[in-house]
């Protein structure tokens, strides 16, 4: 007998009615989670996660170039490279700035660190450009910041180059300091610079900013939400700046600096023989590095408001009366007309009357009769009142421009001042009085409107010393590649020809050997044995004090008004290959006992050096570091 089954109207199994239903639950279950979270996601979060889209997006980077190196005439680095960490904002959309500043600061506090604000939001912040928010930050703060990185959306650490220079106080007159382009420097250049761009502020590192600056790099990558790069999309390295060669010797540099021990002056070390500066050195200075990280305002203000003025250089821009240093430039002008002979003698009883007017010599007794060599020798200022009388203001102001003084002398720097060689034609213009025979009195010994600067002192005598050629000076030998490709040299050039008979040149070279060798001569203290020094003292009155022993006893002077001590040489006699000036302000000693000592100690350190080896001009200029690597883009 047959079984037949309802198939359309025979009841279900049981079992299979219970699975379907709990099939059915679970995909009801599921599709209702899927419809909740789009609806959150949507409707919800849109608005929110619209923004992260779009921030997750491409961003375009400058990347700073290493600024090329300076170096001393030995390859010693003087000014090289340093990484230096910056916390930057690349602006994010959805993202409250003063909120996520706060939230930073917050994160500080737990570790106690300080939020140094770099500089206030800009009204308009654009997607593409990053916001510095501090400068310079040390490693603890790097930490901070990356390992918050998820609490501080597009917040990072940059890494750029700046500036570390080796020995700053020493060298910041003539190096000079970079800092970061202003808004006028941006409108004022021809050059291609862009915001943030570092430049030359001064010294040789303004000046030959075209070519150590280098060419700055670009790259494009691909930010996450938190405005951390996920991917580099492209990238143009930087270009390296050339490196700088001078001629400044750093250790002479260095010794310099310390025979000052202090004291307010300047001295300029120069090679008679071609021009070239071996030292230049002004203080007080400043520190250049000080620069690098954006000076504070309380710093620059104590700089600006220094009576000092450490931020000039005062081997170039400082005008000092001369003192007796200017009693050789009469000398070859009274010997050139044929006003005197070398063996005319003037008697010096220690005081020169000019109508109702008395003009004493620094010795009070006076010299006696003297000749040309020993008044030099013993710097009579008798003989000189009387020899500058005879010759008149306008035959000084030849022979002192013949030398050079009056002008700048073309050194590579800027803000080199001319000083001032008066003449009739001049207070005339200048004051609209006639010249006075007693202002003829008072420039003889380099007194009175007379004004030089170091740097012209240096290159007056060491056109003496070299037989009449006056160089122009120059700091910098040659400009080169870090493969020492160079791009460009600087060769010694001439200014001019000291229009002076060889033997007038021969007597100033002797009666200056005097000074310093010969008993009496009042630049003992500069003696170096077997250098065979030529040199003059000087000292110039800061104010006007009235003749007599009275005056003598008027020695309770503030510090500024005391004089300044002078002492110009070179060495050696024959074939002179190193030529001083040095200036010690309001030292209220002569140049003899002040300034005299310091340059001894240069001198020294010359000698001393060529002794060992290092001699200033057979020694070739090179690089003895090692290229540095590239610091990494952040």
């Amino acid at each position: 007998m047959e079984k037949h089954y309802n198939l359309h109207n025979g009841p279900e199994p049981a079992e299979f009615r219970q699975k379907l239903k709990i099939v059915i639950i679970f995909v009801i279950a599921v599709l209702s989670v899927i419809l909740i979270r789009l609806w959150y996601l949507q409707i919800i979060k849109g608005d929110e996660l619209r923004q992260r889209s779009e921030n997750n997006a491409v961003r375009f980077r400058k990347i700073q170039p290493l600024r090329g190196l300076i170096l001393d005439r030995h390859g010693t680095v003087m000014v090289d490279n340093r990484p230096s960490f910056d916390v930057l904002y690349m602006p994010t959309k959805g993202v409250d700035h003063d909120q996520l500043v706060q939230k930073l600061k917050d994160i500080y506090k737990t570790k106690s660190f300080e939020f140094a604000a770099d500089q206030p939001f800009p009204k308009m912040m654009k997607s593409y450009l990053p916001v510095r928010l501090e400068k310079n930050v040390g490693m603890d703060k790097v930490a901070l910041v990356e390992t918050n990185a998820l609490d501080l959306p597009g917040v990072y650490v940059d890494v750029t180059p700046v500036r570390l220079y080796v020995d700053g106080e020493v060298i910041a007159p003539i190096i000079g300091y970079t800092g970061e382009i202003s808004r006028e420097e941006l409108e004022k250049s021809s050059e291609e610079y862009s915001p943030g761009d570092i430049i030359g502020k001064h010294g040789i590192e303004k000046v030959l900013d075209s070519y150590i600056r280098g060419k700055r790099g670009n790259e494009l990558v691909e930010v996450n939400v938190y405005g951390k790069v996920i991917k580099n999309l492209g990238r143009i390295d930087p270009v390296s700046g050339a490196n700088v060669v001078m001629t400044i010797d750093a250790h002479l540099q260095k010794a310099a600096w310390e025979a000052f021990e202090g004291q307010a002056g300047a001295a300029v070390v120069m090679d008679p023989r071609d021009g070239s500066v071996l030292s230049m050195v002004s203080l007080p200075s400043f520190d250049p590095n000080l620069f690098n990280s954006g000076i504070a305002r309380d710093e620059w203000e104590r700089l600006q408001k220094n009576p000092l003025n450490p931020l000039s250089n005062r081997a170039i821009s400082g005008q000092y009366p001369p003192g007796s240093t200017y009693k050789m430039i009469v000398a070859a002008a009274a010997l050139e007309e044929g006003i005197i002979t070398p063996e005319t003698k003037i008697n010096c009883n220690g005081a020169f009357e000019l109508g109702n007017h008395t003009f004493r010599c620094w010795k009070k007794g006076g010299h006696g009769a003297v000749n040309l060599h020993r008044a030099l020798v013993e710097s009579c200022d008798v003989y000189f009142y009387t020899v500058g009388k005879m010759l008149g203001v306008d035959k000084i102001a030849h022979y002192a421009k013949m030398f050079g003084l009056g002008e700048v002398t073309g050194i590579e720097l800027p803000y080199e001042r001319k000083g001032l060689v008066p003449t009739r034609e001049w207070k005339l213009a200048r004051m609209k009085e006639p010249w006075q025979l007693g202002e003829t009195i008072s420039i003889s010994i380099g007194q009175g409107f007379n004004l030089t600067t170091p740097m012209q002192l240096a290159l007056a005598y060491s056109a003496l010393a070299n037989g009449g050629t006056l160089w122009r000076p120059r700091l910098v030998e040659r400009i080169e590649l870090s493969d020492r490709t160079i791009l460009k040299q600087f060769l010694p050039e001439k200014k001019s020809e000291l229009k002076l008979k060889p033997q007038t040149i021969s007597f100033l070279q002797k009666a200056l050997w005097g000074v310093v060798n010969e008993p009496g001569g009042t630049g003992a203290r500069a003696k170096r044995p077997g250098a065979d020094v030529c040199g003059k003292t000087g000292t110039s009155q800061v104010v006007a004090l009235p003749q007599g022993d009275a005056a003598r006893k008027m020695k309770k002077l503030a510090a500024v008004h005391k004089d300044h001590a002078l002492f110009v040489c070179f060495a050696p006699m024959k074939n002179p290959e190193i030529a001083i000036a040095v200036i010690a302000e309001n030292a209220g000693g002569g140049g003899g006992s002040v300034a005299a000592p310091i340059a001894q100690k240069i001198l020294n350190a010359y000698f001393e050096g060529k002794k060992k080896g290092a001699d200033l001009r057979s020694v070739p200029s090179h690089r003895q570091a090692a290229e540095k690597e590239k610091p990494p883009a952040g």
